[in-house]
């Protein structure tokens, strides 16, 4: 029961997180620099925080070592709200790649569009691909990370399904590395699903994989089942 009341009570908080948040930063956004980048990592404190206490959930990470090069791109697991949060948290100052529809929701969309994303319209096919080429070869040059869900939209513990090109053709493009990151936090946060288990989610961050001369679907195929192994193995140990 204490479990039930944590989750609903740290959803309730985390609603009104958004448009309390949002606010802030439009309100620093006229000032330019990295006001708004700012709000966004303190939004993703104050979350963590609750999520903590409400629901007795932290996390862990592992390899945090292998963050500290140029910037690149990290392709990274997808199977819970939690990622999309702690990413800030975890990661140096980053953009991401998601659907363009993501911005026309009111108030969350409009205080994401001034972090500027990658938005894509994923209907696009081989022209959304080139628009992470595009304005993901921008942000990279910006001195950005680029953060990238291969799988495009949250998967079931235990599932997955063929991880998108564009994130491997983007660092091959470019030359940057790609640095693989795999979690357990399906387990405790699952996709659409209010209960959050008390526990440790735990992060693996890869070594990052060097890009030149590349094939970019054989880099692909690597990260994936890199990826899914670490995953397995991270979820085989969850009591």
């Amino acid at each position: 029961m204490r479990q039930w009341f944590g989750s609903i009570a740290f959803t309730a908080f985390l609603f009104v997180s958004v448009p309390f948040y949002a606010t802030l930063l439009f309100v620093v956004a006229p000032f330019g620099g990295a006001g708004p980048y700012r709000c966004a990592i303190l939004w993703a404190d104050a979350v963590l925080s609750m999520l903590r206490r409400l629901c007795r959930l932290s996390y862990v990470v592992e390899g945090q070592e292998h963050l500290a090069g140029t910037n690149a791109i990290v392709l990274m697991k997808h199977s819970s709200a939690w990622e999309t949060i702690a990413q800030i948290q975890i990661f140096p100052p980053q953009t991401w790649v998601l659907k363009r529809e993501l911005l026309w929701v009111p108030v969350f969309g409009w205080a994401l569009r001034l972090l500027k994303p990658v938005a894509i319209d994923r209907r696009g096919g081989g022209s959304a691909v080139q628009q992470v080429l595009a304005q993901g070869r921008t942000r990279l040059g910006e001195g950005l990370w680029v953060v990238i869900f291969p799988e495009g939209t949250r998967m079931p513990v235990g599932q997955t399904r063929r991880y998108g090109l564009s994130g491997a053709l983007l660092a091959c493009a470019c030359g940057r590395p790609v640095v693989p990151v795999a979690h357990n936090a399906g387990y405790f946060w699952p996709r659409r699903g209010w209960l959050k288990r008390r526990g440790t989610i735990r992060v693996v961050i890869g070594e990052p994989i060097q890009t030149a001369g590349a094939d970019p679907r054989q880099l692909n195929e690597r990260v994936q089942r890199w990826i899914e192994d670490q995953v397995a193995r991270l979820g085989a140990e969850v009591p």
